[in-house]
């Protein structure tokens, strides 16, 4: 069932100032939603903040040349004129890191944009509809309800947000309807060859040496069915490399034949461990990373262990296992 509009249009009318923010560690999806919703909010003479809890990929920093997205500095004060909250491509506490506790003081309204299935309740309005390919296309439709123009620069945006949680269109969330999204995209000036030269055909030395160390470690068992790899934290000081550079990596680990589950383990630069969860087609591991406090798509999802690399290595091996036990 399409989402209804027009409460969110009826904020935007009513109010003036906007505070947006994304997850930590923000991909293309949540950065261009969060880029284009805030244009158009912009162009209709509104007031907009933007801020993320963790550093600003390098990667995607061509979609922000006027580096409008700041890094959130608890406690935030100068933020809290804001009179709208707007959380996009998330709807959970631990995706929000140290912005978290700023929005549950924020004692104003907050809207959810989101496609993911594990929400926590925020307190915000929920424009959340999880057969959505990409967040993206949510920032379009809220574009649309509110009868705004889409600029070639949003369009743009949009674009990347589309493509990089489709895989560029090779995922089988890619279906005629995003398609049609796409051309439409491009009709109001995307243009795909551009963004797709950004993003893949400018990696840094750092990043192509980190990829040598993930494939290098790359390791199947339970007779092949489980793939995984990983980074530790002296990685990133050894090949010039960052955390933001280990985006797609764990794309390598379903690339394997007979793989039905890929995992990919990577030491947090301040502790704890973050694993990505990805699956062919039969393991829900939404389910499966749910069982350590995270979330996010049947297919694709994540989640953050506070313990050490051997351990959660260890027990996400194991639920991954009982994950691909036939039914009884």
């Amino acid at each position: 069932m399409p989402l209804d509009w027009t409460p969110f249009v009826d904020l935007v009318r009513r109010h003036q100032r906007f505070l947006l923010t994304t997850h930590v560690r923000p991909d293309g999806d949540g950065l261009g939603s969060m880029l284009a919703l805030s244009e158009v909010l912009r162009l209709q003479g509104k007031q907009t903040r933007l801020v993320i809890s963790s550093v600003f990929p390098s990667r995607y920093r061509f979609l922000d040349p006027e580096g409008q997205v700041e890094v959130f500095a608890p406690p935030g004060e100068t933020l809290r004129d804001a009179e709208v909250a707007i959380v996009m491509d998330t709807g959970t506490w631990n995706q929000l890191d140290k912005f978290g506790p700023l929005l549950r003081e924020l004692a104003i309204p907050k809207v959810v944009i989101d496609h993911h299935m594990t929400q926590d309740d925020l307190g915000a309005l929920r424009l959340v509809d999880t057969t959505a390919e990409a967040t993206g296309r949510l920032a379009y439709e809220a574009i649309q309800a509110l009868g705004a123009p889409l600029p070639a620069s949003a369009a743009n945006r949009l674009f990347v947000a589309l493509a990089m949680d489709t895989g560029w269109f090779r995922h089988s969330n890619a279906t005629s309807a995003t398609f049609a999204l796409a051309s439409e995209l491009v009709r109001h000036g995307a243009r795909p060859e551009l963004q797709y030269e950004q993003l893949f055909e400018r990696s840094t030395l750092g990043r192509l040496k980190l990829t040598g160390l993930v494939l290098d470690r790359l390791q199947v068992c339970n007779d092949g069915r489980i793939a995984h790899t990983e980074i530790r934290r002296a990685d990133y000081a050894a090949t010039g490399a960052t955390p933001q550079d280990t985006e797609d990596l764990v794309n390598f680990t379903r690339s394997l034949e007979g793989v039905e589950v890929g995992l990919f383990f990577m030491e947090q630069p301040r502790g704890g461990v973050k694993v990505s969860f990805r699956s062919r087609s039969r393991i829900d591991v939404a389910r499966v990373a749910e069982q350590f406090g995270g979330g996010g798509h049947r297919l694709a999802s994540g989640a953050v262990l506070e313990t050490t690399l051997d351990d959660a290595r260890a027990q996400v091996l194991q639920a991954v296992a009982r994950a691909l036990e036939p039914a009884t």
